[in-house]
């Protein structure tokens, strides 16, 4: 097990020194690769699983939103339980519930008990990534903070150019559970590599559950919950439905799934990339500034998507800007929620995840209603400009005085 040593606190803990920067962060992100292979693998088998388990693709598609469901209500209670719990042993847990669920999710015989299998499985995923994005920016300087944080939030992307496609193609091949099988793997791998390169730190001694909780008083944590919830639904109204959009919009084989969800996944990583350096320079510009970005590409998506390959670069720039706004709402929660940061950093990840879910839902609602396997991209472009004005009134509220009295007050 790495040693580490103690060094002043900044905004998120204590500074911790692993013996490996570098094996540390790898270690961290091969837990979001695993998770976001998950997460996104069910989008891209969703034909495949809606015919195994006997159901209609819109559906099948609630499979996605119960998995959501599972990470808004595991954020707060992993938080809840966990801000005192050293942190290299709470990562484990998670992973190791993490694993079981994905076990169960392959073994599921029919659809109500995958739909639950789905929804266990998410409730690790937002204490997973909160602690994880805790302990990285603990290892470094605070104003590196965004590209260290953004570093382990690489794992997530990543799955989506490498896990999602090979996971798509297992499920192809070998039916949709091998798909769940190889994420059951990743999280045993992830949690041998935590155990033997993440500093063994201590938890936040001074963190309590009630005290946690209290952060829900502060205004601005609702404003970043709220245009996570409805902002990044706009991201996933095109995710959640892409394997349709490829080969029933745009009449392209099975084998077109791969690519395009390779091309979200390549476009999540440059926008990782991006948005730590970003961040770093101004959230509050960025921050304004990627729901706008969001709404424009998926417009453009919905104008190609009849042309198939046409449509790539612009579902390209829809997980770019995706990626911008997801960072920087959970450091903007982080910042926001002040001494409760455990709570402040997974719930960042809860309210995308309702916004995973209501991209999922309302997509479903309008392809039932007729409107056809299009629909989705312009449900996400309301749903990124409402994004944009929730940010927007609470940017400008906090530059009221009365919002810096109560940050300094609180």
């Amino acid at each position: 097990m790495s040693q580490t040593t103690t060094e002043a606190p900044d905004a998120v803990g204590a500074a911790v020194r692993p013996r490996s920067f570098a094996l540390a962060v790898l270690a961290l992100a091969t837990g979001g690769f695993a998770i976001g292979t998950t997460e996104f693998v069910t989008m891209g088998v969703l034909p495949q699983l809606a015919d195994g388990v006997d159901v209609s693709i819109p559906v099948a598609g609630r499979v996605i939103s119960a998995y959501a469901l599972g990470v808004v209500v595991g954020a707060p209670v992993v938080a809840y339980f966990g801000a005192r719990l050293p942190r290299q042993k709470l990562l484990v847990g998670l992973m190791a519930a993490y694993a079981a669920f994905n076990a169960l999710s392959a073994l599921a015989p029919n659809y109500p008990t995958l739909v639950v299998a789905r929804f266990f499985d998410g409730l690790p995923h937002g204490g997973y990534f909160g602690v994880a994005s805790l302990v990285a920016a603990s290892m470094v300087a605070p104003e590196r903070r965004g590209r260290a944080i953004a570093l382990v939030l690489m794992g997530l992307p990543v799955a989506n150019v490498v896990g999602v496609p090979a996971a798509t193609w297992l499920g192809q091949t070998l039916g949709w559970r091998a798909s769940y099988w190889v994420v059951a793997a990743l999280a045993g791998l992830t949690i041998a590599m935590v155990l033997a390169f993440v500093p063994d730190c201590p938890g936040n001694p001074e963190a309590t559950g009630r005290r946690e909780l209290l952060a829900l008083r502060k205004p601005q944590v609702w404003f970043a919950i709220v245009a996570g919830a409805i902002g990044f639904g706009g991201m996933f109204a095109l995710f959640s439905y892409v394997a349709p959009l490829a080969t029933r919009v745009a009449d392209l084989p099975d084998s077109a799934v791969p690519v395009f969800l390779l091309t979200l996944g390549v476009g999540m990583v440059f926008g990782n990339w991006v948005a730590g350096r970003a961040m770093d320079w101004s959230l509050r510009i960025s921050l304004l500034g990627a729901p706008v970005a969001l709404a424009v590409s998926l417009l453009v998506a919905w104008l190609l998507a009849p042309y198939g390959y046409a449509s790539l670069p612009a579902l390209f720039a829809v997980t770019t800007f995706g990626s911008v706004l997801a960072l920087g709402l959970m450091m903007r929660l982080i910042d926001a929620a002040e001494h409760a940061e455990t709570i402040g950093a997974a719930l960042s990840h809860g309210s995308l995840n309702i916004g995973n879910a209501l991209g999922a839902w309302l997509g479903g609602v309008t392809i039932a209603a007729g409107f056809g396997y299009r629909s989705p991209l312009a449900i996400g472009v309301l749903l990124s400009l409402a994004g944009f004005a929730v940010l927007a009134v609470g940017f400008a509220l906090d530059r009221r005085p009365a919002a810096h009295s109560e940050a300094v007050t609180s």
